[in-house]
């Protein structure tokens, strides 16, 4: 059975980028549902079904909440694929396999010196999973769909340090996902480069999508709406 896809929607004007994943999403993606959880935004067709949460926190808590939600949700399959709103899938995929990013303690030691909400959750979640007794966990925290399991997620949250945590990683480590290890495909430059037709995933920034090379490539490749959009104004 084809499995439902999740994705977390913050409040926003248009979102774009969400827009020509979608289409990404409809082109090389089997799947059987598209569920937006959080906003719901005003050109999404009847076919994109909805979960609303209300989002007073921090970026990372309005994603825990709307995880929780999902896994909460008895019409949403089980396992389903959570895939963020700026992630594309650039060619057709039979399957969503694990992937991870390699070592937390790689990813700090590359941050050494840098601090900022992305940084200092990571090194809270790495203590945090150290401190059980994971000696070198794996960061799943990475810009690609993941198969969520609802039960091991549920209790992945339960057991986080907080509603900021690295929640997909925390969910990989407990679980034992295991996987393949990938370079992060964000863009967040206007620049050609980091990208080609190789590219398995990417995801961008707002600005990249909207001014670089990148957002012209990825919108080139999935010119027309697919089934999710309404017509009208884009």
């Amino acid at each position: 059975m084809a499995l439902d896809l999740v994705v977390p929607v913050r409040e926003a004007a248009t979102n774009a980028q969400l827009r020509w994943a979608l289409r990404s999403w409809s082109a090389h993606l089997p799947h059987r549902h598209v569920w937006t959880v959080g906003y719901r935004l005003h050109w999404l067709t009847e076919e994109a079904r909805h979960i609303p949460t209300r989002q007073q926190g921090t970026s990372y808590a309005n994603t825990t909440l709307a995880m929780r939600a999902a896994c909460d949700e008895p019409e949403v399959s089980d396992p389903f694929i959570w895939v963020d709103d700026d992630v594309f899938v650039m060619h057709p995929m039979p399957g969503v396999p694990v992937v991870h990013r390699g070592p937390m303690r790689e990813l700090i030691a590359a941050r050494a010196g840098q601090g900022g909400p992305y940084v200092e959750e990571l090194r809270a979640t790495y203590a945090w999973l150290t401190g059980r007794g994971y000696s070198d966990p794996l960061s799943y925290d990475v810009h690609a769909p993941m198969p969520v399991g609802k039960a091991g997620m549920l209790a992945a949250l339960d057991a986080a340090p907080g509603h900021d945590a690295h929640k997909r990683t925390v969910y990989g480590v407990l679980g034992g996902l295991g996987g393949e290890q990938v370079d992060d495909v964000k863009i967040t430059y206007r620049a050609p480069r980091g990208f080609g037709p190789d590219s398995r995933y990417l995801s961008t920034l707002p600005d990249a999508f909207a001014n670089g090379h990148v957002g012209r490539y990825i919108r080139a490749e999935f010119p027309g709406p697919c089934r999710y959009e309404t017509a009208g104004r884009r």
